[in-house]
């Protein structure tokens, strides 16, 4: 596997072309790859039954260390939901179900106390905060805290010559909902028996939120929690009148050690009529313009970032619902002979970045498998047009998509899942991932938590250069 280690630690420099800079920071900061487990899957309006299987969706033997789910349409999208009240409910649901998934018990009586759970879930109704509570651990107040020791940022990122790109939030900074966040949640079975408790989930939920039929919900192995921190969320409407909810993105910002994380989830513009892929390069578009996470660092000189593309690893799926340019003929044609290759030349997405016209600089892994759309219910056969049917006839394509941006991504795997639960079918893809973490040496000079320490006590002798550089 390459190293990034050279030109991560460079990255946040601009033009400074220092020969010691590089040298300085690599000093500071080791390089570490992380598994990225990401998946995107368009549900078609239906809720989950507490039967559903996701362990071909999340293979047991995976082992990632962060999971990103993204869902779409979650719920029918109908007038009801898009204008009035948001239904949780089937997201709940579905977090029941990863819980499942992801914390599969080892012995009997705790698998049958993780089913008692995944009951009470589905069978209460609680709301979508509730139980996000529940799969959190106790270092779940700190998720939107800095994360990276203020002594390091002065190590490397000097006065206005460098922008810290992590944020700063004291714990006097913490809401009260925040503080209660911290404690250990359990979830109480029918006879008042505690069930479960974060210290038997392997992964816990950092992140979950919902947009009408957007839904993503981010976990990662328990262990790694206490090195999450800037978790914030932005959510773009695209919708009706081009700002409801009912098609957009959501994106989760945060950082890993010293790295920091978007990933957007997104449902595009559907319709297959030529010139509809312009919409959806709009979407895109308006997506990466409007998204604004809050700057919550509280130091002068340093930011958080705010944009999608100013994050140093940036995931994007979803069901962008780009086409296939041919004919229903010719595309058929070409399914029933495998050709995918050929199929894949008028993929309008891929017409699109090619050209240019959209996600310019972005990456995507070799498509090696059928269009995911659109499937009659519950079968392997595409939707064909029928006098019986209710179902209406669509080209069949791969709308289901995730790409990438920065340096530092290894794509491992890009594959798709094969339920039948809806007209779409899973879409899953495996990162290594580079990040930066604080160097062995640097952590054993570093004084206790909260103790301040003067600039100068941290850089090395020769540090006249921190002076002299211009931006």
């Amino acid at each position: 596997m390459n190293n990034f280690s050279e030109k991560y630690s460079t990255s946040k420099l601009g033009n400074i072309s220092l020969s010691n800079v590089s040298s300085a920071v690599s000093n500071v900061l080791d390089t570490q790859t992380f598994r990225l487990f990401v998946t995107t899957w368009n549900v078609g309006g239906k809720p989950p039954h507490d039967e559903l299987n996701l362990n071909e969706l999340l293979p047991a033997n995976d082992q990632a260390d962060v999971y990103v789910l993204g869902f779409q349409e979650i719920v029918p999208l109908n007038a009801g939901n898009v204008l009035v009240i948001e239904d949780s409910e089937p997201a709940v649901k579905w977090l029941a179900l990863i819980n499942q998934a992801l914390n599969r018990p080892q012995e009997a009586d705790a698998a049958s106390k993780a089913k008692t759970i995944n009951s009470l879930l589905f069978l209460q109704k609680p709301s979508l905060k509730a139980v996000s509570k529940i799969f959190r651990t106790e270092h779940g107040r700190w998720l939107k805290a800095c994360n990276c020791t203020a002594e390091v940022a002065k190590k490397y990122y000097r006065d206005s010559c460098f922008r810290c790109p992590y944020a700063c939030l004291s714990e006097k900074n913490s809401s009260e909902h925040e503080q209660e966040e911290r404690s250990n949640f359990m979830v109480m079975d029918t006879n008042g028996a505690t069930s479960l408790t974060t210290n038997q989930l392997r992964y816990c939920l950092i992140a979950s939120k919902q947009m009408v039929g957007v839904f993503v919900p981010v976990w990662v192995r328990r262990e790694l929690v206490q090195h999450i921190g800037h978790l914030r969320v932005c959510c773009v409407g695209r919708g009706i009148m081009g700002y409801l909810g009912n098609k957009g993105c959501i994106s989760v910002s945060m950082t890993l050690h010293q790295t920091s994380f978007c990933f957007v989830c997104c449902h595009l513009a559907s319709g297959e009529k030529e010139g509809d892929e312009l919409r959806r390069n709009s979407d895109v578009i308006e997506i990466l313009k409007n998204t604004q996470f809050p700057n919550i660092c509280k130091t002068p000189g340093r930011r958080s970032p705010e944009k999608i593309l100013e994050h140093d690893r940036v995931i994007w799926l979803g069901d962008l619902n780009y086409r296939i340019a041919l004919s229903y003929s010719e595309t058929r044609r070409l399914l029933k002979g495998e050709n995918w290759d050929a199929l894949f030349e008028k993929d309008q997405l891929k017409i699109e970045l090619e050209a240019g016209r959209v996600f310019k600089g972005w990456h995507e892994g070799k498509i090696c498998f059928p269009p995911t759309y659109k499937y009659s219910m519950n079968s392997d056969v595409y939707t064909e047009e029928s006098v019986t049917s209710k179902e209406k006839r669509r080209n069949p394509a791969w709308c289901d998509r995730i790409l990438w941006h920065g340096d530092g991504i290894v794509q491992l795997s890009y594959v798709r899942g094969e339920s039948k639960f809806s007209d779409h079918r899973p879409v899953c893809a495996v990162f290594a991932v580079e990040v930066g973490v604080l160097a062995d040496k640097l952590k054993r000079q570093l004084p206790a938590p909260n103790t301040k320490v003067g600039v100068e006590e941290l850089l090395p002798p020769s540090s006249s250069y921190f002076y002299s550089m211009t931006m």
